[in-house]
């Protein structure tokens, strides 16, 4: 058996009812029962049966039991590969031909198709950079030519000058 959980005969307690009922089936299953009956009592599919016995042929009785690991099928991307992805993101944009140092999901997308071979779903490729702590940043817009000495004086002069209240003559004004 190449499974962690090796084990050799049904447990008398279980993790979930889900867990229960695959193991009930397994042991009618032994009882000579067929897949369709089996379903029938257990009110599942016959394809979810037959899930579970290919996985107990495959990896034993501990198939059976709940992982609290992932479900779903093994990622394609490894834990390496992903690991990797940070530092490919730190080049920047830029630095793989793209114009703007801005990462969009179709970037990072094109990326890990470029360099670790595997092409992704945009909506996939914002799971995974979920998953290695990125987040959704909206780029901030500023015009090129901005002049941040001349804004800083602007605040510190100008500005002043326009909050001051109004004087008693225009208060009284009613134009």
């Amino acid at each position: 058996m190449n499974t962690k959980h090796e084990i050799e005969e049904v447990p008398t307690t279980f993790n979930d009812w889900r867990e229960a009922r695959r193991f009930r089936a397994w042991e009618l299953h032994e009882r000579g029962w067929s897949q369709t009956r089996i379903a029938d009592a257990l009110g599942v599919t016959v394809g979810a049966v037959s899930q579970w016995f290919k996985a107990v042929r495959e990896e034993g009785l501990g198939a059976l039991l709940s992982s609290s690991g992932r479900r779903g099928p093994k990622p394609r991307l490894s834990e390496d590969a992903l690991k990797q992805l940070p530092r490919l993101l730190e080049r920047g944009a830029e630095s793989y031909g793209f114009r703007g140092s801005v990462w969009t999901r179709a970037r990072v997308g094109k990326v890990i198709e470029q360099e670790l071979g595997i092409t992704y779903s945009v909506r996939h490729v914002g799971r995974l950079l979920r998953d290695i702590g990125w987040t959704r940043q909206k780029p901030v817009e500023r015009a090129d030519q901005r002049d941040e000495e001349e804004i800083a004086n602007w605040h510190a002069e100008t500005f002043p000058e326009l909050k001051k209240k109004p004087s008693e003559k225009d208060e009284h004004s009613s134009s």
